[in-house]
């Protein structure tokens, strides 16, 4: 680990001064991720601004009946919050796969959101990355791939996004509240983390002077009835193979509204537009689920060690919307 300049600041506006006038400056909240990466000589800031006593802690129920929700807010919390176990009960759920206790009790939203991928050779300095050195080429194309993505890729980049938070958040049309100097703007959450096509090291929207301040859920009755699914090789502290959260309301048998995101699949969080459009007034049973989520995965590419995650997605799609429809989607 190479030596940095340490800062603590106690307001938003002094953040963000810190960051604009300081390029190669990062923002330090949980660390779970952060500390792990300078430790392995692949983030190397010249200034680390520790953001931890911020007031974005809090989570609060908007005048619409959304809710708000602190980027420093931790996940433990968060995942065990009132309105978030009663209205987006998938995303509670998706915390709570997502890491140890340990781990949760430290890593916050908005550290969760900014979480890079855990490719074997983007952590392996020996190894070619495009993600961490932009040229260099990508080991995993030909080589170990079995947790690699299938959708979304590139020549130059399968690496697979690893939050299973953000999963959820793709599909409960969440908004990314960023603050800089510059003042405050608000990025659709499908849209903040970007493909890797030519330029993988280039993760998400967020310029290098902008502070996550806080993300916001709208009203969406239909979460109330939703579930996240995770596939993975063992049952503790494990990333995805596949994961799915999705949310379901059926009318008369029919479907009335649905939300569904892919994780574990792709090289960002997907949601599964296609899938969606397809279910939206189909008959609620296993065939269009298994024919919707054929439809999204049509585009996926597999490579030698990750192809089965093709089929393995569509079961588990199917298995999910069937669950939701059995216990809670009839009208």
């Amino acid at each position: 680990m190479r030596p940095f300049t340490y800062l603590r600041v106690l307001d938003v506006a002094t953040a963000v001064d810190a960051i604009a006038t300081h390029p190669r400056a990062r923002f330090l909240g949980g660390g779970t991720n952060l500390v792990d990466l300078m430790r392995e000589n692949i983030e190397r800031p010249d200034m680390v601004v520790d953001i931890s006593r911020l007031p974005l802690i809090d989570v609060d129920e908007l005048p619409n009946g959304g809710v708000r929700i602190g980027a420093l807010v931790r996940n433990s919390h968060l995942a065990a919050h009132p309105l978030i176990r009663t209205r987006y009960p998938v995303l509670s759920q998706a915390l709570l796969t997502g890491a140890s206790g340990q781990l949760r009790n430290m890593a916050t939203v908005g550290g969760n959101l900014l979480q890079r991928t855990r490719c074997p050779y983007f952590y392996d300095t020996t190894a070619r990355c495009n993600k961490r050195e932009p040229g260099a080429g990508c080991d995993a194309l030909e080589g170990f791939n079995r947790s690699t993505a299938v959708l979304g890729t590139s020549d130059n980049c399968i690496a697979t996004h690893p939050s299973d938070m953000c999963v959820a958040l793709a599909a409960l049309d969440a908004l990314i509240e960023v603050q800089s100097v510059r003042g405050v703007r608000r990025i659709p959450f499908t849209e903040f983390h970007q493909l890797p096509r030519d330029t993988p090291q280039l993760e998400t929207q967020l310029a290098e002077d902008e502070l996550i301040t806080a993300v916001e859920l709208p009203p969406l009755p239909v979460a109330a009835n939703s579930r996240y699914r995770k596939v993975r090789d063992r049952a503790s502290y494990a990333f995805a193979l596949v994961s799915v959260a999705a949310a379901l309301d059926i009318d008369h048998d029919t479907v009335k509204d649905v939300r569904i995101a892919l994780g574990g699949v792709g090289v960002k969080p997907w949601r599964a537009y296609e899938t969606e459009r397809l279910l939206s007034g189909a008959p609620a049973n296993d065939e269009s689920f298994r024919r919707a989520a054929d439809a999204e995965l049509a585009q996926a590419v597999g490579r030698s060690g990750n192809h089965f995650k093709i089929e393995l997605a569509r079961r588990t799609v199917v298995a999910t919307l069937r669950q939701l429809r059995d216990t809670g989607g009839a009208a």
